[in-house]
């Protein structure tokens, strides 16, 4: 019986140890998605006045990685640096109402499939008699710098830019849509959505009826991410499917929006 005994300790004694000598797997880190925007970009991606961050993309995105169990952050970019800021790593996609450029692609970056169809326009006091971008002739307009719109009146309609008495760039749309309020600026030249989301909220504006150029809005991944970019796809897709998309996009203040959303309308 004491020799049992002595079996029996000295095998609850080896038990204790084998179990003192387990750990517990580490828990898998839960990846974190950071967003980069522009903050100052209604209905897209802003900062409202309480703190928080609001928006169409700022709601896709949030909803993403709530799809694939992922963390999710914002980082405000400097809109005439996003590229440079993706590839220090401060942000891993640039996701705010960017307009897919050719350049973009030709210099490595990985660009999602387009899902907004967007024009630029012109936005004018509605008391001035502007009717037309020819009647700015020999006046001043205002364009956010960085933004395909200042690509445009440098490139594709350098013709109607050398027409104004000066182009001025500023650093955000708001900034632009201040210097057409105080008089400085006769005109601002912006992304249709914005300029209709503005209007919409502030009298005494008006946006001239002519399409100034067409493109595409998409998502910006640093060079190699292809796999990065092929998730983020899959998962906007599934909630196309499952209609969170919709009905994120119904929503009343994306009403200027909705009807030229490609995964809803293409």
């Amino acid at each position: 019986m004491k020799k049992m005994m002595c079996v029996l300790l000295a095998l609850t004694m080896i038990f204790a140890l084998c179990a003192c000598g387990k750990t517990a797997a580490p828990a898998a880190e839960k990846k974190v998605f950071v967003m980069g925007i522009d903050p100052e970009y209604p209905p897209f991606s802003y900062l409202a006045d309480d703190g928080t961050y609001g928006g169409f993309d700022v709601e896709i995105c949030q909803a993403v990685c709530d799809y694939l169990g992922w963390e999710f952050k914002i980082f405000g970019v400097n809109w005439d640096e996003k590229l440079v800021q993706l590839d220090s790593m401060e942000c891993d996609c640039v996701w705010s109402g960017m307009t897919i450029l050719d350049s973009m692609k030709e210099a490595g970056y990985v660009i999602s499939a387009p899902y907004y169809d967007n024009t630029q326009v012109l936005v004018v006091k509605a008391d001035s008699g502007y009717a037309s971008s020819s009647d700015l002739a020999g006046k001043v307009v205002a364009v956010q710098l960085g933004t395909s719109g200042e690509a445009l009146l440098q490139g594709d309609l350098a013709d109607l830019s050398s027409s104004f008495a000066d182009v001025v760039t500023c650093n955000s749309f708001l900034t632009c849509f201040t210097e057409l309020a105080g008089g400085a600026v006769d005109a601002v030249f912006v992304d249709m959505p914005v300029a209709a989301s503005y209007v919409a909220k502030n009298e005494g504006f008006a946006i001239i009826d002519e399409n100034l150029g067409a493109e595409q809005y998409g998502i910006a991944f640093r060079s190699g991410d292809g796999e990065l970019c092929a998730q983020v796809e899959a998962a906007v897709q599934a909630l196309v499917a499952n209609g969170t998309y919709a009905a994120i996009a119904n929503k009343p203040e994306y009403a200027e929006i909705v009807n030229n959303l490609l995964f809803l309308n293409g």
